[in-house]
């Protein structure tokens, strides 16, 4: 199968600065390997001989927010219009943009900086069992794997899957042993686990507007039970509305998680989000 090489608005800007063999990075940077392509007059040749016209290359100089990749000689876009429109955003590593709405913080931070600080909040430990409950593009999952702990890592929507299967940075969570996914709605799916089966939980849903029911206290019920004892939960809540509306839903969050059996409830300001400790 030919290689996939991915593509951006910077590596297409490096191209167009002068005809003759570029030097260019063609897998989002998750590597430091290093491809030589022939820019030519009117195309640009890659290594496996695959061309694209030097007036595509153009039209992806100018657009700063999405990934193209180069599959069997045709360029595409990394993005699914199916029920709504997603697509990568070539940040570094990648976030995915759902109608417009970014999974991952970007300002000041990226998003493998992103995860790992979420990570950190609860620091698992090697061996232990990590539930997941919303994998996205699956960095918090990988974080976690990599400190030696077995993560299953849940994510409802197909289209996220499959974006994430394309993502280099995302391919750990399909290829590493100590991570499962399963795909479902988080709701549903922890009710088929065991009490007392993860040390520790991340809950990263979406926007409260979207999912609801993954800020309910039934839905803290859940997390509480397949959590053992002195079991860790990191929560991340953001803070919407507070700017101009004065809400506080950090604080309707502490109140139900404290309302199930939590203890040691507390803000992390620096992740948005809320950490709690079961007795």
């Amino acid at each position: 199968m030919n290689e996939i090489y991915f593509l951006t608005f910077r590596e297409a800007r490096m191209m167009l600065l002068f005809n003759g063999e570029v030097r260019v990075n063609l897998d989002l940077r998750k590597t430091n390997r290093i491809h030589k392509v022939i820019v030519k007059e009117d195309k640009v040749v890659f290594p496996n001989e695959s061309e694209i016209e030097k007036d595509i290359l153009k039209k992806i100089a100018k657009d700063e927010n999405t990934v193209y990749f180069l599959k069997d000689s045709h360029i595409y876009k990394a993005a699914i219009a199916h029920g709504g429109f997603y697509k990568l955003v070539p940040t570094i590593p990648p976030t995915i943009e759902i109608n417009g709405v970014r999974m991952h913080r970007t300002k000041d931070t990226n998003p493998l900086k992103d995860a790992r600080s979420k990570v950190d909040t609860v620091n698992p430990q090697e061996n232990e069992f990590v539930l997941d409950t919303c994998m996205g593009l699956g960095y918090t999952a990988i974080e976690s794997a990599k400190r030696g702990a077995y993560v299953i890592t849940i994510e409802k929507d197909p289209n996220v899957i499959e974006l994430a299967r394309l993502n280099p940075w995302s391919w750990e969570v399909f290829n590493s042993q100590n991570i499962q996914v399963i795909q479902g709605d988080a709701s549903e799916v922890i009710k088929k686990f065991n009490d007392e089966t993860f040390n520790v939980v991340i809950h990263d849903p979406p926007r409260f507007s979207l999912a609801g029911h993954l800020y309910s206290e039934a839905f803290y019920k859940e997390l509480f039970r397949v959590l053992k004892p002195k079991g860790r939960l990191f929560h991340y809540v953001g803070n919407p509305g507070a700017k101009y509306r004065k809400k506080d839903l950090q604080k309707g969050v502490i109140e139900r998680l404290r309302n199930v059996g939590f203890t040691k409830v507390k803000r992390v300001e620096e992740t948005l989000g809320v950490i709690a400790t079961k007795p």
